[in-house]
């Protein structure tokens, strides 16, 4: 376990746990480099991966904005994201934090950090989830989901 934990590191591209930099993300040829998931956290990562249609890298934020709990923007993690874009490294950001208060005040200030830039900024749709009954939604979510709605 101590062997384990002492070879564990952070990707110095992508800022995921791992025991090899760049990590396989950031290493695999088949994935597109150009498109980067923003996550707050590496455990958001898998959950990502079950959904089988992304192919694209990752940038992981190491929490959210906080002002409550000291956590500003010099904080997180976004430095090297930053300058993969300010290269040209990057076509697409998709900002895919939680929809709490702090996830959104976190995807909110980093589009406001990369507007500048010839990029697409995309955010995940939220709404009501697969399976469940709508009149428990309460008026934030279905207020999201109908935002996020697509013509079939």
């Amino acid at each position: 376990m101590r062997e384990l934990k002492t070879g564990l590191r952070l990707c110095s591209i992508c800022n995921n746990v791992t025991d090899v930099d760049p990590c396989a993300y950031c290493a695999s040829p088949v994935r597109n480099q150009r498109l980067v998931c923003v996550v707050e956290e590496p455990t958001s990562i898998a959950s990502v991966e079950r959904t089988r249609g992304y192919n694209g890298v990752y940038h992981v934020l190491h929490g959210t904005l906080s002002p409550l709990h000291g956590v500003g923007p010099d904080q997180l993690r976004s430095a090297n994201l930053l300058a993969r874009v300010e290269r040209g490294e990057v076509d697409e950001v998709i900002l895919a934090t939680s929809p709490t208060l702090e996830g959104e005040a976190t995807a909110s200030w980093l589009a406001a950090a990369l507007r500048s830039y010839p990029i697409k900024i995309t955010r995940i749709a939220t709404g009501v989830p697969a399976g469940s009954d709508i009149e428990y939604a309460d008026e934030v979510t279905m207020s999201r989901a109908m935002e996020g709605r697509r013509e079939l």
